[in-house]
């Protein structure tokens, strides 16, 4: 009885380990299926990237920005070759581009708001390349039969040509800003959904983007237009334009399909559609149009009084309607809990130190050649891509208001190079020298400039006994000293410089509302045009070098303005927080409110 008891036990020990080694192997074998199941292949891994909508995105955005930055460098330079090589009409198309931006940002963005996102894309797109394509073929009328159009009356042909390639080329940029804003400050943030630190990833590969083609679309249409001619660059552009419209039109509509979430703005539209359809006879009873009920219901004695306002008003009502978008835009702008922060990154566009026209046309007085600037602009885009991918990786580690703020530090620290720069040995500051001399100058007449000449006279006449005097004013070593300094913190400076212009663009991205992003948006490249407009005309009042030092401590005392706005609203919102740089309280706040830990 005992043996058969103890067989018995025997059996069951081992039906129960057989049991559980079963058990342990399915277990084992499911979870190697689950593990296996979701693992794909590097070559399908590739290819869900290369069709995620994210990529798309990429993907128009280079196409869309290299266009803008070959037609931008190129028409300058054509507008330069058809006056004579004068200055004039490439100085009236930058001041009616930036006055219209600043009077028409936020009516732009007001349109983009109200309008569905796929109807703003396509449109702002279409009308931009189409612009550019008309222009481009005008141009080319004009370069090839401008002998002919000077003879016919009296000229008034070839200006009536100037002014349509301005008006025209103006209208692009306007359509430009509108696919800014629609893709870069909304389509982004859908595409990216609630992840912030994706969000972050996308912005800073956009400006990369950005950096890449600001320096080889130039290079390309330049070296097309030396090694042919300005008749074939046009045609150039013109023909890239349209292909490149047509490529960006189907990426356009294959991330909508990809991203459900673009077909719904703020969630108004669908759900009054719903609401229209679930009670239409009460609709009916209160005399609504379909268009009426699909206001925001938020506000339902503004419906109730829209259908009478324009009788009430008429047509002066109508008239003045942008006016009242423009005030509402600029209003809800200051009102906005991030205005400190978007006025200081406009106060940024206040500078002369970047590398633009005025500070390549200082670089040459100072001796520096062609060669050596490009070796400096390139050197400018690889410390602006560094910034870029910086921002991402201080952004993880200390959140997005400090990264701001340590961003801004560190392009004031770089940026106090130039302001050393101005005192070097090398430098012709001269405050003895009037600023406005040049001015008044070239309005009145008088042409006794010996001592502020002397730099340009060199470059300038061949035959002359003067030439001899700026050989020995300029000592070989000395002379580069400044000038050195100067580049060397306005390249420095880039890598704090995108790295703030970044935070500052996804601090407006993710705290302004949906229904809001457009306008505000408008509002804020209407700061910056505004900002830069200023740099322009301080500029204008003080062309000579010897006052370029003085241009140099006033950008930078602007700059510092625009970090101490961004410090205010940093430490309103952070308050003392604002210095513990990693900060585990991000960590905290991930869980209790998912949209708070982007503004630590």
């Amino acid at each position: 009885m005992n043996h058969l008891f103890l067989k018995k036990k025997q059996k069951k020990k081992q039906n129960k380990k057989t049991r559980h080694s079963l058990g342990y192997f399915c277990h084992l074998h499911s979870f190697k299926m689950d593990n296996s199941g979701p693992k794909k292949t590097c070559c399908e891994s590739i290819r869900d990237f290369f069709t995620s909508a994210k990529f798309l995105i990429y993907m128009g955005h280079a196409l869309s920005t290299w266009g803008d930055r070959m037609w931008n460098f190129a028409v300058a330079v054509f507008l330069v070759e058809l006056y004579g090589n004068s200055l004039l009409l490439t100085a009236v198309y930058g001041l009616v581009v930036a006055g219209s931006v600043l009077l028409l940002g936020a009516i732009i963005g007001d349109w983009v708001d109200r309008n569905p996102r796929l109807k703003v894309a396509q449109t702002s797109l279409l009308v931009q390349n189409s612009c550019v394509i008309v222009c481009g073929i005008l141009l080319m009328v004009v370069f090839q039969f401008k002998e002919q159009l000077v003879e016919l009356y009296n000229g008034w042909i070839l200006t009536t040509c100037y002014i349509l390639v301005i008006s025209i080329a103006n209208i692009a940029n306007l359509a430009s800003t509108a696919t800014s804003i629609t893709i870069q400050r909304d389509w982004v943030v859908v595409v990216a959904g609630q992840d912030s630190s994706k969000l972050a990833d996308m912005n800073a590969t956009v400006r990369i983007i950005d950096q890449l083609t600001n320096i080889l679309a130039p290079m390309l249409v330049g070296q097309i237009m030396a090694f042919g001619s300005h008749f074939i660059g046009c045609g150039f552009i013109s023909g890239w334009n349209l292909c490149s419209m047509c490529l960006e039109y189907a990426l356009l509509w294959k991330v909508y399909q990809k991203t459900p979430a673009l077909a719904t703005k703020a969630g108004q539209k669908e759900q009054q559609q719903e609401l229209k359809q679930l009670s239409p006879p009460k609709d009916l009873e209160n005399g609504q149009s379909p268009e009426e009920s699909s206001q925001p219901l938020m506000n339902e004695t503004s419906v109730v009084a829209k259908p009478d306002s324009p009788k009430q008003h008429g047509c002066c009502y109508q008239v003045t309607e942008p006016l009242r978008t423009l005030k509402a835009g600029w209003v809800a702008y200051y009102n906005q809990n991030i205005f400190f922060a978007g006025m200081s990154l406009a106060f940024l566009y206040m500078t002369v130190l970047g590398f633009d026209c005025i500070t390549t046309g200082y670089a040459y007085t100072q001796g520096l050649n062609g060669s050596v600037l490009s070796l400096l602009m390139g050197a400018s885009a690889v410390s602006g891509i560094c910034g870029t991918v910086a921002f991402t990786w201080v952004r993880k580690k200390c959140g997005l208001i400090r990264t701001g703020f340590i961003s801004g530090v560190a392009q004031l620290s770089c940026l106090m190079l130039c302001v050393v720069s101005v005192f070097t040995p090398g430098s012709p500051f001269d405050l003895s020298v009037s600023p406005f001399q040049d001015l008044y100058t070239h309005l009145i007449g008088e042409s006794t400039l010996p001592e502020a000449d002397h730099s340009l006279t060199s470059i300038l006449t061949g035959g002359n006994t003067t030439t001899v005097a700026p050989a020995e004013e300029q000592p070989p070593l000395q002379s580069y000293m400044s000038v050195s300094l100067l580049f060397a913190g306005v390249i420095a400076a880039r890598v704090g410089l995108w790295s703030f212009d970044l935070t500052v663009t996804q601090l407006i991205q993710e705290n302004v509302i949906e229904s809001e992003r457009g306008v505000i948006n408008g509002v804020q490249n209407s700061m910056n045009y505004l900002l830069d407009l200023l740099h322009f005309i301080m500029v204008i009042l003080a062309p000579n070098p010897e006052a370029f030092g003085l241009l140099v401590i006033i950008s930078v005392s602007f700059v510092a303005m625009g970090h101490i706005m961004y410090f205010r609203f940093a430490f309103k919102s952070l308050g003392s927080r604002l210095f513990l740089c990693c900060s585990p309280e991000q960590k905290v706040e991930t869980v209790d409110s998912p949209s708070l830990p982007t503004t630590v």
